[in-house]
């Protein structure tokens, strides 16, 4: 019988999101820059002296990366019974939770992957290596719920297919460890967890017609946003918790009232609870979160990530009218 990854919470995430490797990702680059050795054939790859440092430093585990924390605390939920009496049948708990590695790195590199998530005792057992090839892709085989990447474009690419997905800021303040048996995660509101639409008139309008058009909508909910599908699988995953594991989620958005009753309104209809609530109007972000103390926090907006960045671990989720189409990106490792 086939093996499937039905009803677990399937994390994909790029080696470069998973693991601090900003100084192999600097060779990466310098080789992409470099002229062709002598000789060379066309198409020759400029990955060899990346490769060989990843190979070289095969038994070298390198630092945790950004989303470290959030992977290995929801590894946790499969460790943790789920309820009294599956604790005592002594059966193993059941598999909640499935990180898989997708990535643009070469598979020798993929080795130094699998090793260092075998040396922080991380249970990641599949992964795709594609050698700069766009990985995103694979993402609809594997029924993904998160990509998390540090290359732009493959998330856009993800979002575009339907798959929740952002970039990870590599120069995020790491996760506080205050809270070893509690995944924090945080949200903003529109063009992530609800669509564009308030944003819009925002942007094209003005503070004053958007507070507006959400009184005079607020019992009609917001359209679902591209993280909608995340929440809901949280919170299947949140009604797995135990006194050994538990996640808890915030709703921080620069809305306030009387904006807020739409967003509550849209969450109700949608039968979807966070734990908490953050409108704060307008205020930085950045030291809400701090308190908070999430293990990773989403935002469509690059000033808002930039700002929290400086506090906690944090990706853009590139969707919505505050995101025009791209330019062509800078290749980099993901």
């Amino acid at each position: 019988m086939a093996v499937n990854l039905d009803g677990q919470l399937v994390v994909a995430i790029s080696s470069r999101a998973l693991f601090d490797f900003e100084e192999e990702n600097q060779v990466f680059e310098a080789g992409l820059a470099s002229e062709p050795a002598p000789g060379a054939p066309p198409g020759a790859k400029k990955d060899a002296a990346y490769m060989q440092l990843q190979l070289a430093r095969l038994d070298v585990p390198p630092k945790p990366g950004v989303a470290f924390s959030l992977i290995q605390k929801l590894l946790a939920f499969n460790d943790a019974p789920e309820s009294r009496n599956e604790a005592a049948s002594g059966a193993p708990p059941r598999q909640r939770v499935e990180v898989v590695i997708l990535s643009r790195n070469d598979p020798v590199s993929g080795m130094r992957v699998f090793r260092s998530a075998q040396h922080y005792g991380l249970k990641i057992e599949r992964g795709t290596f594609t050698r700069g090839a766009a990985p995103w892709r694979y993402l609809k085989p594997l029924h993904a719920n998160l990509f998390l990447s540090a290359h732009l474009s493959d998330v856009r690419a993800a979002l575009a297919a339907g798959v929740p997905a952002a970039q990870v800021y590599p120069h995020s303040v790491r996760a506080s460890d205050a809270h070893p048996n509690e995944v924090r995660i945080a949200f903003d509101g529109d063009a992530v967890l609800f669509s564009d639409e308030a944003e819009a008139v925002y942007q094209a309008q003005g503070l004053s017609a958007f507070q507006a058009h959400e009184r005079d909508k607020a019992g009609q909910p917001l359209l679902a946003g591209p993280f909608k599908p995340l929440l809901e699988a949280l919170q299947r995953l949140q009604q797995a918790s135990t006194s050994r594991m538990s996640l808890r989620t915030a709703l921080v958005t620069a809305r306030s009232a009387p904006a807020h009753e739409r967003a509550i309104r849209t969450l109700m209809d949608w039968n979807i609870e966070v734990d908490e609530a953050m409108f704060l109007g307008g205020l930085s972000k950045g030291e809400f979160l701090r308190e908070f103390e999430p293990d990773f926090f989403f935002d469509d907006q690059t000033g808002h990530v930039n700002a929290a960045a400086q506090h906690v671990p944090s990706g853009h989720v590139v969707s919505g009218v505050s995101n025009p189409p791209p330019s062509t990106p800078r290749e980099t490792l993901a």
